[in-house]
Parts: structure tokens; sequence; C-alpha cells
């Protein structure tokens, strides 16, 4: 019996409750899981994984879409990548003055936090609004071309 050649590509979908961020194919996707970083290639094995705060990579072959995730679900099934974000933006719709300020302000309330539980919910706080400068400054550093995602955020 023959052997299937692997897959070139996968199909990805980014979706939030409000709106759909990007739907097509790509070569490789990195995100930010609940134990670390994954790079899913074509071929991966079903996963179901968490999501944490940071930065979602999009390539296919010489391009990348950058997001910010605030969280949710990845699944990879059949060669299909869905994420079901809580949040999520493409990195030009990230205000870097709104994040800066959102930085400092958790940063503030977490030093005068008074118990376990503020502390928790302002560290969560900082690490998302350090993600999203993260994903900010990542982009405009890059020197690869900007994926063409024209239509789906529009």
């Amino acid at each position: 019996m023959a052997s299937r050649a692997p897959e070139k590509t996968l199909h990805v979908e980014v979706v939030t409750a409000e709106r759909e961020l990007y739907n097509g194919e790509a070569t490789q996707v990195q995100a930010p899981g609940a134990d670390g970083q994954l790079g899913i290639l074509p071929g991966h094995a079903a996963l179901l994984t968490f999501l944490t705060p940071g930065m979602l990579r999009i390539e296919l072959g010489d391009a990348e879409a950058p997001l910010f995730v605030s969280g949710g679900f990845l699944e990879v099934a059949n060669n299909r990548v869905t994420i079901l974000a809580d949040a999520a933006e493409h990195a030009e719709e990230i205000d870097r003055a709104r994040a800066e300020e959102a930085r400092q302000r958790a940063q503030q309330r977490l030093a005068e936090a008074s118990n376990a539980e503020e502390r928790a919910e302002y560290q969560a706080a900082l690490e998302r609004a350090v993600s999203r400068l993260h994903v900010l400054e990542f982009a405009r550093r890059r020197t690869r071309r900007r994926l063409d995602v024209q239509g789906v955020h529009d």
C-alpha cells in the first residue's frame, strides 16, 4: 500500500465571540499553549489545549500574521487548527498608548493588592498588557512579509 504524500499546509481558523480574525491556509502555527509555546505543522497529531495570553503566529511560506490572544482554546484535528480565543487582535490593531497605560495600571494595582485573589487578577491583567506590547514590538521589527488577511479583519 502506497503512503500518502505529506500535506504542505493546514487550514487555520481564528475566531472570537465577536469576529473571525483568520480563515485560511498556513505552513505553520505557533501558539502560547498552557504548557508552553506550541509549534504546529501540517500533519500534526490531534490536540486540544488551553491558550494563555501571548502571541499567535500564523505563517504561510515567507509571510506571517502575528496576533495577540488573551486566552482560549486550540484544537488540532484532521489537518485543521481551530482557535477559539477569549479575545484577539491583529498586531496592527493594538493601540500602543492604551496597552502601555493598561500595563502601568496593572503594575500599580498589583503593588497595592491586599490579598491573593487581587494579586492573581492584577498579575493576569499585567501579563495581557505585556503580551500585547510584545506582539506590537514583534510586528514592528519583523522583516517577513505580512500575511494577507484582507477582508477577514476589516
